[in-house]
């Protein structure tokens, strides 16, 4: 299993950006597909964001489609969400994954094997 850190969440106003990053600490993430869920409150997690081991391609919930472009820098071992035109529905705890067998795609079918803390995202009105 890996280590995985998210950063990058906090409190912003309908319309801001936010950008969050997910770290490893351990094994390289540079094999892995990686991908980005949230949980709103009371809802289940849902699947945001997938990307495949070589950076393409990605997958992008319907929601979040045209706002949300998820990254990854194997040389920094590190996965990024960069979030634009954020609402109040995007509202939630923001988890990275990794998938649990290497050279995968990343897309929601995939089985993620590690999971990191989450870091909170709220949007204002």
């Amino acid at each position: 299993q890996v280590q995985l850190v998210e950063s990058g969440g906090g409190l912003v106003q309908a319309g801001g950006s936010l950008r969050l990053s997910c770290a490893s600490s351990g094994r390289t993430l540079s094999s892995y597909a990686m991908a980005w869920f949230r949980q709103a409150p009371e809802k289940e997690r849902e699947f945001v964001a997938g990307i495949s081991w070589s950076g393409a391609p990605t997958y992008y919930a319907d929601s979040v489609k045209g706002r949300f472009t998820i990254s990854r820098d194997n040389a920094k071992n590190t996965l990024y969400l960069q979030e634009t035109s954020l609402k109040p529905e995007d509202t939630g705890v923001y988890y990275c994954a990794a998938d649990r067998l290497p050279y995968g795609l990343g897309n929601p079918r995939s089985q993620w094997g590690s999971w990191g803390q989450g870091t909170q995202v709220t949007v204002s009105s």
